[in-house]
């Protein structure tokens, strides 16, 4: 899905993880963006600025373009600044956060940091003991108290052989920041929203248990479009194999108790909680301690008790002004199922699927939706499960309008 702005400037700077660069200018070609580049005279000697220039499809500018004849009266840190939507560094030298900082305009990067209006993306990257010294944190703080996005490193074995937080985040990491930052709608900006996702384990004994399908793919869309659209979001995560959203607090929880207290400390703060995940009705009444093993009866019989119902309990004590959103995992009478589940857990918007159908259900990386609200039209959907996310939250923007 093609952003609404989608015009990055690309600031490659010369650290050993400029060798990531084409593969995060291919990334974003392939979302559908339009990319220019600025290649410090560092970064030459790590990244050709010809393959960058073949990925995007446009010239590189190089530092020899600075102060070029050929190129000045383009002035390219003033028209290149105004053409962008977002300006991303990435690596993020020590050098590069200083000439930041202090607004040195010495060279084709520092021009550009300094005339540039549009949000700033960093993603620093250096040795371990560079990133922790004084100047370095010194030059962070001042970036992010003037709103920039400066991002930490993740934590590895270095380059240089040492062992610490230094790393240039993954691709997938930096495009969950680069979509926030592209994102245009920020409606829940300053809101704290829960969501929950995936399914929950109820065990038998200890390799043993009882669950569904769920990946936890829906939950997680709507976590991470929350955090586009400017949500500080908690993800409340069952046993899922994906990847955690960059900037959004995770609970990990494992059971539908679990996920029960989970939710009900999360309602105390959130403006918003989005109950995406497959709890469980279900328990055994008694877990085995040990591993049960294959009796010669050949059966086993097993006693279950009802799990408590988070949404019904999240319906009962919600705040004035607080929003509740449920789902419906239905397989026949969806629409009466989902508006009588609506009205007894006092929620304010559900969302049902069909989860025998096509492209549908568990583990899908598309969903056929229908949102609906109280005394309102139902609204059907169909595609991605990030598409259907962002259509949900669009439904749930109209609520904090109203309220």
């Amino acid at each position: 899905m093609k952003p609404p702005r989608s015009k990055i400037l690309f600031g490659v700077t010369g650290g050993i993880a400029a060798y990531k660069a084409p593969e995060l200018l291919h990334g974003w070609v392939k979302m559908g963006c339009e990319v220019e580049t600025l290649l410090t005279q560092a970064a030459e000697e790590f990244v050709s600025p010809m393959v960058l220039a073949t990925l995007s499809k446009r010239r590189v500018w190089r530092e020899r373009d600075f102060l070029s004849a050929e190129y000045g009266w383009q002035i390219p840190h003033i028209s290149l600044t105004d053409w962008a939507d977002i300006f991303v560094v990435a690596p993020a030298t020590a050098n590069a956060l200083r000439v930041a900082a202090e607004g040195d305009g010495s060279t084709l990067l520092g021009s550009a940091l300094l005339a540039n209006k549009k949000p700033l993306l960093m993603f620093p990257a250096m040795n371990v003991n560079m990133l922790s010294s004084e100047a370095v944190r010194r030059h962070i703080l001042t970036l992010t108290e003037r709103g920039a996005v400066v991002v930490d490193p993740e934590s590895g074995v270095l380059a240089c052989g040492c062992d610490g937080k230094g790393r240039l985040p993954s691709a997938e990491v930096i495009n969950d920041y680069v979509k926030m930052a592209l994102c245009d709608k920020k409606e829940l900006r300053g809101l704290k929203v829960a969501v929950t996702a995936g399914p929950t384990h109820e065990y038998i004994d200890p390799v043993r248990f009882i669950s569904n399908p769920s990946s936890g793919k829906m939950g997680y869309a709507i976590a991470r479009a929350a955090f586009q659209r400017g949500a500080d979001v908690t993800l409340i995560s069952g046993p899922s194999a994906l990847r955690p959203p960059a900037g959004i607090r995770i609970v990990n929880v494992v059971s539908a108790e679990e996920m029960f207290d989970a939710c009900m400390e999360a309602q105390k703060s959130a403006d918003m909680i989005v109950k995406a995940a497959a709890v469980g009705d279900y328990r055994p009444a008694r877990r085995a301690e040990q591993k049960i093993k294959r009796g010669a009866s050949g059966g086993l019989t097993l006693e279950l008790v009802q799990n408590r119902d988070i949404a019904a309990a999240l319906g009962k004590i919600k705040r004035s002004g607080q929003i509740l959103i449920g789902f419906a995992a239905e397989t026949q009478h969806v629409a009466e199922n989902a508006r009588r589940k609506m009205a007894e857990k006092n929620l304010d918007l559900i969302v049902s699927n069909d989860v025998s159908a096509a492209g549908a259900g568990f583990a899908s990386d598309t969903n056929a939706i229908t949102i609906f609200r109280r005394g309102g039209e139902a609204e059907s959907f169909s595609g991605t499960k990030e598409e259907a996310a962002h259509r949900i939250l669009d439904a749930a923007a109209e609520l904090i309008v109203d309220r």
